[in-house]
């Protein structure tokens, strides 16, 4: 068993904690389905937003999800870059597990899907 990182972003309409919330979950459940996983493989999770997203903490609506109680959560800003994707919600989800980081899918929703369209395109 190996730990392997997850990837996953997309994009919100708008500053709305609703927004950003539905968005995260969006996201994390995507990274679950598709790579098979259970709360219980998790070893942390870090999600970055842009600074235009200030109206709640992503990690909030996570903690909410059955089983996620005792992942360790964090928020952090993004490196603000001139030109960078805005209203971003970025996930690294670090996992235990049997796949190869070939196996691994990651997630792009949204506008996101401009961060790594070669990614994006695998998943179509």
């Amino acid at each position: 068993m190996s730990v392997r990182g997850i990837r996953g972003a997309i994009t919100v309409e708008a500053n709305e904690a609703k927004l950003i919330s539905a968005a995260t979950l969006e996201t994390v459940n995507a990274i679950m389905a598709s790579n098979d996983i259970e709360p219980a493989d998790i070893c942390s999770v870090l999600i970055t937003v842009t600074q235009d997203l200030d109206d709640s903490f992503p990690a909030q609506a996570v903690r909410q999800l059955p089983g996620w109680e005792l992942v360790p959560l964090m928020c952090a800003l993004e490196v603000p870059v001139k030109g960078s994707l805005e209203r971003c919600v970025r996930l690294m989800v670090l996992v235990n597990t049997e796949k190869s980081q070939a196996e691994i899918q990651h997630i792009y929703l949204g506008g996101a899907q401009a961060l790594r369209p070669d990614l994006a395109k695998a998943k179509a």
